[in-house]
């Protein structure tokens, strides 16, 4: 009878610790639900003020790992930003991959074998869409990261490759039909570009787009993302698009960023924001000297009228490509790159903050090579969060799908541009001398006017001579 007593207690403790664990199991299911829920879907709200930041995980940090980024997030999240954008977190195929870029690249593999470490390759040559690149960590890892964002009020979202993968990606064995080949049934690398790192994915192939939306959709209902930015998203036929966007969005509120300029690919409820590349070229020109200030103001008109009223464009003074193919902000933009990045956030749009140019970036990071961004906080840091701090506070400087008016201000002058915004009783004015050599111009406004930045006041009629590059951002007093 002992025995027998002995044993269903043994039974009764062994159910009791089971039934604990299931509550213990079923609390942190409920906890972490909550931290989940805590962030709300991306809004029309959050969109005017928002700031989107391109983060290189390889150069971000000299560990280059998800966990080196997650601990500075609180910090980008005093600079406005709302969305981190992380470039492709995949594995990075082994075949074919690159060592230099340009018309004359090379593979690792043509090295010696001693050098061919060094060579990373390149993110965008994916080897597999549903796992995490062990160069920058684990899935946990990834999940710490995204959680830590949730938590601060931060969406993230995904660099997406659809164009094409890595010559190692298990579809080119499993599935061959899914990649467009030449006459003699070979794959063949995108046509008209030089990325031979990759093969060309076939879009009418209907099992390839299935597939594709699956994977995609694995990380928003797995892994709880934001959205995806999109990779030459215009190379992409508009069809798989228009299927797999509605699907996508049908399982979580997410955020859609194209890389493309292409107005129909911002229609119907497909991407919410595309690329400003036209206004970023104009920029380029006008800092050069190559182009004036009417060239600029005949960019954004042309904008205005290609894009709906509630399409968002994302400015930029630079990006991943741009720094490491065209050159840096200073290179390009010269003594303007202040006035450049100031513009950018007072335009109607969404501005971009690369990795880097928080810290005052100032050298082409290596695009195949371990690199590593400056850390120390200094002028740029210091301006970027001025502006983050001015559109949250001022309605006139909304840029989303409800974004504030825009008035061009003919101030008689060739190299100096001037704007208006206005939104709900709230006024901002932009003026900028966007020339090497001093400009005078005549400023007028009934109200009074404070410069953002120096507290100098501007009412009625007033002579004003613009150092080269100095540029005004006035905003009307209540």
């Amino acid at each position: 009878m002992k025995k027998i007593l002995s044993i269903l207690s043994i039974v009764l403790l062994v159910l009791s610790c089971k039934q604990e664990v299931k509550k213990e199991e079923k609390l942190a299911n409920n906890e972490e639900k909550i931290i989940t829920e805590k962030l709300k879907p991306i809004s029309k709200e959050v969109l005017e003020t928002a700031v989107i930041y391109e983060a290189n995980i390889r150069q971000y940090s000299p560990e280059g790992s998800f966990d080196a980024f997650t601990k500075d997030i609180p910090e980008l999240k005093k600079l406005g930003v709302k969305i981190i954008w992380l470039m492709p977190v995949f594995p990075i195929s082994e075949t074919k991959r690159k060592a230099t870029g340009g018309k004359d690249s090379k593979f690792a593999s043509e090295f010696p074998e001693a050098e061919r470490k060094k060579y990373l390759g390149s993110y965008y040559a994916v080897s597999d869409f549903k796992k995490i690149n062990p160069e920058f960590g684990t899935i946990e890892d990834f999940r710490k990261l995204v959680k830590t964002a949730h938590d601060n009020g931060i969406y993230v979202i995904l660099d997406w490759v659809p164009n094409h993968t890595g010559w190692d990606h298990t579809w080119l064995t499993t599935n061959p039909d899914f990649y467009t080949k030449n006459d003699k049934g070979e794959v063949i690398h995108p046509e008209g570009t030089d990325w031979t790192d990759v093969a060309d994915l076939n879009y009418e192939n209907p099992d390839l787009r299935k597939q594709m939306i699956a994977d995609m959709s694995h990380w928003i209902v797995n892994e709880n993302i934001d959205g995806f930015r999109c990779d030459v998203a215009g190379q992409v036929p508009t069809a798989f698009w228009q299927e797999a966007i509605p699907q996508l969005r049908a399982k979580k509120d997410i955020f859609m960023l194209a890389e493309a300029w292409e107005p129909e690919l911002l229609k119907d409820g497909l991407f919410d924001m595309g690329y400003g590349w036209d206004r970023h070229h104009a920029m380029n020109h006008v800092a050069k000297g190559e182009k004036k200030v009417n060239d600029w103001y005949a960019t954004f008109d042309k904008d205005v009228k290609r894009y709906a009223a509630d399409d968002i464009i994302m400015n930029f003074v630079t990006n991943h490509d741009e720094n490491s193919w065209n050159g840096t902000i200073q290179e390009r933009m010269g003594e303007g790159a202040s006035t450049f990045t100031v513009l950018n956030y007072v335009t109607p749009g969404m501005p971009l903050i690369y990795s880097g140019q928080e810290y005052g970036l100032s050298h082409r990071l290596k695009f195949f090579e371990k690199d590593s961004i400056p850390k120390t906080k200094g002028t740029e840091w210091t301006l970027l969060e001025q502006l983050a701090n001015l559109k949250k506070a001022n309605k006139a400087m909304h840029g989303g799908k409800e974004k504030a008016d825009y008035t061009k201000i003919d101030l008689k002058n060739d190299h100096v541009l001037a704007f208006s915004r206005a939104k709900e009783g709230d006024e901002l004015t932009f003026v900028a001398n966007l020339s090497k050599e001093s400009q005078k111009v005549t400023l007028t406004s009934k109200a009074t006017q404070k410069d953002y930045f120096t507290n100098k006041e501007f009412k009625g009629t007033t002579e004003v001579e613009l150092q080269p590059w100095q540029y005004l951002v006035l905003e009307k007093t209540k």
